[in-house]
This record gives C-alpha cells, sequence and structure tokens, in this order.
C-alpha cells in the first residue's frame, strides 16, 4: 500500500503566504520559503503552493518566491494560479518546482492538460478542482478563486480531467474551506470512486480526526491543510502518529 501523504498548502498573495475563510477574509502568515523550509524540516510529504489572485487579476503565476522556495526546501512542491499554458508549466518546471497545478484555465481550455502531459507527463499535471455544493445534490465547478461558477460538474470534471492526463486531482470543498469542520467526505468518495489517480482533499480540517475521516472514508490518497499546520494547532509528527496508530500507512 503506498504512503498517505500530508501536504500543507501555502496561499501566496504578493510574495506572502495568506489564510482566509471561504476564499475570503485574508490574512497574512508568513513567506512562502520560510514557512516551506519549516515544513520540510517538520516532516511534510510534499508542499502546494497557490498564487491565489493569479487568474482573477489575468496575470502568471509569480515566479521568484518558486525559485526561493526550491533553495530553502527538499521535499517536492506544487505551484498553481495564473498557470494558462505550456509555456508556463515550463517556466514553473525550470524554476524547480515538481508538478503544476491548473484549475480555471483548465476550464476555459480542457486541450492545456492534454497538451502539458504530453510535453512533462501525467506526473507532473495536478488538476484542481474548486467545487460548492448546489440545490440539486451535486457539485459544481468554480473558477477564479472560487469567485466564478461555471457549469461543470465536479465529478464528472475530475473523470474528464484524468482522461485528457491529469495525473492527479485535488478537490477543495469551497463550502468547507478555512472552516476546520472536517472535509466533504461524500464529494471526496464521489471522485476518488470515479478516477484511477491519486485524490488529495483539501477544505475543512480542523482536527486530527477530519485527516482520517478524508482518507478512511473518502478514499484520499493524500490530505491537504493550511490554516491548523500555520498558525500551529497541527504538527505533522502529531499527525502522522495518530494516523499510524490507526493503521494508516504514512512516512514517519
Amino acid at each position: 500500500m503506498l504512503a498517505k501523504r500530508i501536504i500543507p498548502c501555502l496561499d501566496v498573495r504578493n510574495g506572502r503566504v495568506v489564510k482566509g475563510q471561504k476564499f475570503q477574509n485574508i490574512v497574512d502568515v508568513d513567506s512562502p520559503e520560510i514557512l516551506g523550509k519549516y515544513y520540510s524540516n517538520c516532516g511534510a510529504d510534499e508542499l502546494v503552493f497557490y498564487d491565489i489572485t493569479a487568474s482573477n487579476e489575468e496575470r502568471k503565476t509569480s515566479l521568484e518566491f518558486v525559485e526561493k522556495v526550491a533553495a530553502n526546501i527538499n521535499i517536492p512542491f506544487c505551484v498553481g494560479g495564473g498557470v494558462s499554458s505550456v509555456d508556463d508549466f515550463t517556466d514553473i518546471l525550470r524554476k524547480g518546482a515538481d508538478k503544476v497545478s491548473v484549475n480555471s484555465a483548465a476550464v476555459r481550455n480542457p486541450e492545456l492538460i492534454r497538451e502539458a502531459s504530453l510535453k512533462y507527463g501525467a506526473q507532473c499535471v495536478v488538476l484542481s478542482i474548486d467545487a460548492k455544493k448546489d440545490d440539486e445534490g451535486s457539485w459544481s465547478v468554480y473558477v477564479k478563486g472560487g469567485r466564478e461558477k461555471t457549469d461543470l460538474d465536479a465529478v464528472e470534471w475530475a473523470l474528464m480531467g484524468v482522461k485528457l492526463g491529469a495525473g492527479e486531482i485535488v478537490v477543495n470543498s469551497i463550502d468547507e474551506d478555512g472552516m476546520k469542520k472536517g472535509y466533504d467526505i461524500e464529494l471526496l468518495k464521489r471522485i476518488t470512486e470515479s478516477v484511477n489517480v491519486p485524490v488529495i482533499a483539501s477544505g475543512g480540517a480542523g482536527e486530527l480526526e477530519h485527516f482520517y475521516a478524508a482518507i478512511e472514508y473518502g478514499g484520499a490518497d493524500a490530505v491537504l491543510a493550511a490554516s491548523v499546520f500555520h498558525y500551529g494547532q497541527i504538527k505533522i509528527e502529531e499527525l502522522k502518529k495518530y494516523l499510524k496508530d490507526r493503521n494508516v500507512e504514512v512516512r514517519i
């Protein structure tokens, strides 16, 4: 069995790591390279950096912080936000990132997933899905940092993304983002049962049990969180011990 991964998520705005709730009420946390190095030393398996206002501001990812992070950490990391072309993949990977995450641009142009996968391999292409539950009991895909609703169904979009060549899916619940009440297990389960690539749970972690539930009941291959790690409410070492004690395979 593959080890389940613990992934701190660092939202970056204007070169600083920030955090909010439901994509709003944004507050400053620290610099990406300092926080990245801290997590690298604390036993995180990977890191994810999102330039959270790039898509909405219609600009490319800030490459300066990517280079600084690469020089300071020794674990894999993924970068997303404002990625709209294969050239953007090239720029980010050359700066030292291991994976590139696409969201809004892939919705506009799904062929971007195929093109990037053909050039760099599926393992470098991560499809990030921001989903919000609708009145019909399904989940709609949102773009531009959760600001704009689309007509796409989240589960169907995950399936299409994998067919196009995405090697990993990040499922982020807008409803649960920053609320610390737990991941959207129902949404996770729908997607993990539908696709044959690793799925990362995102949005809602507040307690140790929430991580376990995402893995055990949601079928997640990795669990991603931000504020509980950033503010020291949960230590990665503590989380890994908790999961290991419950027979979840993790790297200690």
